[in-house]
C-alpha cells in the first residue's frame, strides 16, 4: 500500500517522471541523456525563440546554441515538465539578451574603430561614409584567422581584461598586448588600403 509520504513525493505524471529521470542524467553528464533532451527540446526551443527574436531565425538559432551550452554547464534535477521548461525558457531569454549586448558592443567597437583616421584622432565623420568604414570593417575582420578573431571578441565583445586573457592563454600580459596592437594595425592597414583603391577607381 502507497504511503502519503510516497505518493506526495513521486512525480505527478508520466512526463514529470522522464524530466526527473532526464536532468539527473544530465546533471551527471551523462551523453545519451543529452542527446535525448536534444531531439525533445530542440525545435521547441527553437520555436519559442523565433517568437522571442521577432522572427529572425539566424538570431534565434545563435540564442539557441548559447542555450544549449548552459543546459550543459547549469543544469540540475527537476522534478516536473513544467519546471525543467521554465527554467529553459529562461536560459534561452538570457542568452537571447547577452547576445544582442554583444551585438551592440560589436557595432560600439566598429563605430569606435572606424572613426580612428590615419592621425589616430577620432573625429567626426559623415554617416554615409562611417557606415562605408563599418562594412569595411566588418569585411576584414571575417577574414582574420579564427585566433585574431577570438582574440578581439575577448577583447572589445566579452570585455575581458588583459590579464585574464593572459591567463587563459598561459602567455604574458605583454604578449596579449602586442597581439592586439598587430591586429589592430593591420586592420586598419588592409582598410586604408581599400579606401585608396576606392578612390582611385
Amino acid at each position: 500500500m502507497e504511503t502519503r509520504e510516497t505518493a506526495q513525493s513521486a512525480p505527478e505524471s508520466g512526463a514529470d517522471l522522464s524530466v526527473a529521470v532526464l536532468t539527473r542524467a544530465l546533471a551527471r553528464g551523462d551523453e545519451p541523456a543529452f542527446r535525448q533532451f536534444y531531439a525533445a527540446y530542440f525545435d521547441r526551443l527553437l520555436r519559442y525563440l523565433l517568437v522571442v527574436c521577432a522572427g529572425d531565425e539566424t538570431a534565434a538559432r545563435e540564442a539557441l546554441q548559447q542555450t544549449l551550452v548552459r543546459v550543459v554547464r547549469h543544469v540540475k534535477p527537476m522534478e516536473t515538465e513544467a519546471q525543467f521548461w521554465n527554467w529553459l525558457t529562461v536560459l534561452a531569454r538570457s542568452a537571447r539578451a547577452d547576445e544582442s549586448r554583444r551585438q551592440r558592443r560589436y557595432l560600439a567597437f566598429l563605430a569606435r574603430f572606424t572613426r580612428q583616421q590615419e592621425t589616430g584622432k577620432a573625429t567626426p565623420t559623415p554617416a554615409r561614409a562611417e557606415d562605408r568604414l563599418q562594412t569595411l570593417l566588418a569585411t576584414q575582420l571575417a577574414k582574420l584567422p579564427p585566433a585574431e578573431q577570438q582574440l578581439l571578441t575577448e577583447k572589445y565583445l566579452d570585455r575581458r581584461s588583459v590579464r585574464d586573457i593572459a591567463t587563459g592563454e598561459q602567455i604574458t600580459e605583454k604578449a596579449v598586448e602586442s597581439r592586439l596592437t598587430r591586429i589592430r594595425r593591420k586592420l586598419k592597414t588592409a582598410i586604408l588600403a581599400e579606401l585608396k583603391n576606392e578612390s582611385t577607381d
